[in-house]
């Protein structure tokens, strides 16, 4: 790294000259910017916690020591003499390990210990544009636990993929792996941005993780806080006794969350967050990044009414840019609730350069549709076709994530209107939709086998609900899903394209029924939904083509705890016959709360 390129904000190797690095002919230099500290010393282990007085090179505001007894695996921390006379320890902000919490010391760390065996997939990986990419998003302490204690990194290894790989995910998204204090914050009040939590083991242990995810065939996506840091006083607040990470006006640094924003107008700390970044990709083999609460990176304090915050926006442009020249394939994605536009622009266009950015605006219209009661649906029925208006000004995920299943806000089978089994039928109707909606999906544990209870980071998944036919019959039907997604690219492939998509029916608010068609490669699929509470025998579904279709998935059918008994699929032959401003027509019966997908077959002799 070039210290200029760091005051600049160029640089995205900033860990390699900072934190503590252990030298090939023993002992460990020890690197920190800190430039309106007096003076600093090292503690550690080593020395018996007393201080070790490092070397101020210069202006350059860097301070650094080499401690030839200093070994890999020993503890340590920087104690800062403020300029007014303060004295306090911190952690090293580029600690590559830490302390096992509630302990908060660094940990002197072989960077470069372990050995991936993961060239072909990473070689081979995309960024899935026309690939299918269904996530599954975990909160590791809690999607299962060894005894009510939490499994290390190593040992969900084989648990996770063998689940994962079960269930028809593509990705595992892992929310943040960085370390942080609270249990309580998930890990969105970082304390450690280039230290893996030690709650799941080392560092070499996350890396075996999604070194064998990768050996699976697996990609895994980590969560990453870039907008604000903890304010523990051990950590990056006041770090050298003046405002270093932090703007120093409170109007501005103090998150809505109560934690401390970056100041993206200092080049220090732009290189800071974006060598974290590339940290997270280069060192651990990340195939991806989701970038959390970037409306608060766009808009000062997340707010539009403020106006826009130029400074971060010029950032996230910088970053972005720089990590895919740096990882051509890895795909970033944004959790934005804004209606700034280009977020999936390329930054030589003026955009912000994700890949992908998650469609809150479907995920909000989709779940308040679905708990409203049936008799109030026609009011209502623009919700489920909205999504569709603006879906092509941008590349979007679908989420349905940890957000939508805690604090209050029921989980997803929950949220469902009416009683126990009606609020089952209504959801295979809401994932039906959502797995034949263009998009990329996202589903939080405990989704796809509807658990009933919030999400909570003490507790592990309500895995005893697989022996009640109601929730492992649901978990079969999103596995099926999932199944019946990845395997047909009517379902992924070209689904940016507009052409390949089509309304055959987003006009009947009183029936409250939808029908849309995904085509792609010759290929078709037909989605068909009753979200009504009635029995429609006989049902006129207008087409475009002569042909025939073959049901696929039958939301209703009694392998599901449905209604409909279960039996072989036999072709439907298309009529030619006018429905509404379709020239061919075919009918089916669609039971209440319910999906039907097909398969259309176009008659090659007419």
């Amino acid at each position: 790294m070039v210290l200029q390129d760091f005051y600049c904000g160029d640089a995205f190797d900033a860990y390699l000259y900072f934190g503590a690095h252990p030298q090939p002919c023993g002992g460990v230099m020890f690197r920190v910017y800190a430039p309106n500290a007096a003076f600093i010393e090292v503690t550690g282990e080593f020395n018996d916690w007393n201080g070790f007085l490092m070397d101020k090179e210069g202006t350059s505001g860097v301070h650094s020591a080499y401690v030839s007894c200093a070994e890999i695996g020993q503890l340590y921390k920087y104690r800062i003499h403020a300029k007014d006379g303060r004295v306090f320890d911190k952690i090293d902000p580029f600690a590559f390990a830490s302390e096992h919490t509630p302990e908060i010391a660094s940990v002197i760390t072989d960077l470069h210990s372990f050995e991936f065996s993961d060239r072909e997939w990473i070689s081979s990986r995309s960024k899935c544009y026309n690939e299918p990419m269904n996530i599954y998003e975990v909160q590791l302490g809690s999607w299962k636990k060894n005894d009510g204690a939490y499994y290390t990194y190593k040992e969900l290894a084989s648990l996770l993929i063998e689940y994962v790989k079960k269930h028809h995910f593509t990705h595992i998204e892992l929310m943040p792996t960085a370390e942080y204090p609270n249990d309580a914050s998930w890990g969105y009040q970082v304390t450690g941005f280039f230290s893996p939590t030690s709650r799941y083991g080392t560092p070499d242990d996350l890396k075996y993780l999604i070194n064998e995810c990768h050996k699976a065939g697996i990609g895994v996506i980590t969560d990453f806080v870039l907008v604000h840091f903890a304010v523990d006083s051990f950590a990056l607040v006041e770090f050298d006794g003046t405002a270093l990470y932090e703007y120093p006006n409170a109007g501005a640094g103090i998150s809505e969350w109560g934690s401390y924003n970056f100041n993206f107008y200092r080049g220090e700390v732009r290189c800071f967050i974006q060598s974290a970044a590339n940290y997270w990709l280069e060192e651990f083999h990340f195939d991806g990044i989701r970038m959390d609460a970037v409306s608060n990176i766009i808009y000062w304090q997340g707010e539009p009414a403020r106006g826009t915050n130029n400074g971060a926006v010029n950032f996230i442009r910088a970053m972005n840019s720089g990590l895919h020249h740096l990882h051509p394939n890895i795909i970033l994605m944004a959790e934005d609730s804004s209606n700034y536009l280009k977020v999936t622009a390329p930054v030589e266009y003026n955009g912000l350069g994700f890949d992908y950015k998650w469609d809150m605006g479907w995920m909000n219209d989709t779940l308040n549709f679905f708990r409203t009661p049936p008799y109030e649906r026609k009011y209502h029925y623009n919700e489920i076709t909205f999504s569709m208006q603006y879906f092509y000004n941008e590349l979007y995920i679908l989420p349905l994530s940890h957000d939508e299943v805690v604090h209050g806000k029921a989980t997803i089978i929950q949220k469902m209107w009416g009683d126990y089994d009606v609020k089952f039928s209504q959801c295979r109707a809401l994932f039906a939709y959502m797995f034949t909606h263009p998009g990329k999906k996202l589903n939080f544990m405990g989704n796809e086998f509807a658990q009933f209870r919030e999400w909570d980071e003490k507790r592990e998944q309500d895995w005893d609900l697989l022996s009640y036919p109601l929730h492992d019959s649901f978990r079969r039907y999103i596995s099926d899903l999932a199944l019946l997604y990845c395997n047909n690219q009517a379902l992924f492939n070209e689904e940016y394209n507009s052409l390949c998509f089509t309304w055959l029916e987003a006009n009947a608010p009183d029936d409250c029924v939808y029908i849309y068609k995904r085509s792609s490669g010759g290929k078709s699929v037909i989605t068909a939904l009753n979200l009504s509470d009635k029995l429609y025998k006989d049902y006129t579904i207008g087409i475009d083509i002569m042909g025939y279709v073959t049901e696929l998935i039958n939301s209703d059918s009694e392998i599901y705890s449905g209604a409909t008994p279960a039996a072989a699929a036999s072709p439907i032959y298309i009529e030619k016959k006018r429905y509404k401003a379709m020239p061919y027509s075919f009918r089916d019966t669609l039971p209440p709360f319910s999906a039907k997908i097909y398969e259309l077959t176009a008659d090659s002799k007419k």
